[in-house]
């Protein structure tokens, strides 16, 4: 079973030896690794050319200009050939050696279709220091109502589902990650299962957080109309997509 990682980069070249070293020392092999950089101004391509030949062919890579860091995980997803997807932010890294061997042995079970873990938030000046510990084993469907969801960075998922159900939606600033997830798991109803694992590393000052106020009112504002409605698993995604647009584009 190949599983495609996917890491989107902009001017990343302080973090994202990390985030390339943690991949390659994961224990499972049948990985494909795409970067896609929205043309870095500073030596993050570099970077990625030096650690190219190590991959030893299981590496992709683009730099062009990009409309944001959800247009880059579409470009991502687009070039992925995995039969299971996750992603891996440039300024995050995998907490231990052995999470993608994890996610392989959960996706022998046929009917699954996605897998979640727990993730941490470190210092970046101390990697060593968790200032926050986010775990999801608490996690059910139905809480996605309230603006929650399982930890995005840990969710794996068979390429096949973003083929029926759709990639991220950029008309989002923020929270498109929580609107792809309420549409997988709220509305689509895949199979999922939780991993007790901690999968991902996070720095502390990365995307989500630094807009974690707005992300929060997106995510509630999403699910306002499904709130509202009986009959919410039947409900049409456009009509919350529809809602949580006319917020974003304020």
């Amino acid at each position: 079973m190949k599983i495609s990682i996917i890491t989107a980069t902009w001017n990343s070249g302080k973090t994202v030896r990390d985030t390339i070293e943690s991949v390659l020392r994961q224990s499972y092999q049948d990985i494909e690794y795409i970067i896609i950089d929205g043309a870095s101004k500073d030596n993050t391509v570099d970077i990625i050319r030096e650690y190219e030949p190590r991959f030893n062919g299981k590496l992709k890579w683009k730099s062009e200009p990009d409309k944001g860091i959800y247009d880059a995980m579409n470009k991502g997803l687009a070039m992925a050939t995995g039969d299971v997807v996750g992603l891996l932010n440039s300024d995050d890294f995998f907490t231990s050696n052995d999470v993608i061997e994890k996610v392989s042995e959960a996706f022998d079970s046929p009917m699954l279709e996605a897998v979640y873990g727990d993730i941490h938030f470190v210092d970046p000046n101390n990697l060593q220091k968790c200032v926050r510990y986010c775990g999801s084993k608490r996690f059910r469907r139905w809480k996605m109502i309230m603006g929650f969801m399982p930890t995005h960075p840990s969710f794996y998922c068979r390429r096949e589902i973003f083929g029926y159900l759709g990639n991220f939606d950029t008309s989002f600033k923020v929270a498109a990650d929580f609107e792809q997830l309420l549409r997988f798991i709220y509305i689509g109803r895949i199979r999922t299962k939780y991993i007790p694992k901690d999968f991902v590393t996070m720095r502390t000052g990365g995307h989500q957080l630094r807009d974690g106020r707005a992300t929060r009112k997106y995510c509630v504002t999403i699910c306002v109309p499904i709130r509202k409605t009986m009959c919410a698993p039947t409900i049409s995604s456009r009509v919350y997509v529809i809602s949580a647009n006319s917020l974003s584009s304020e």
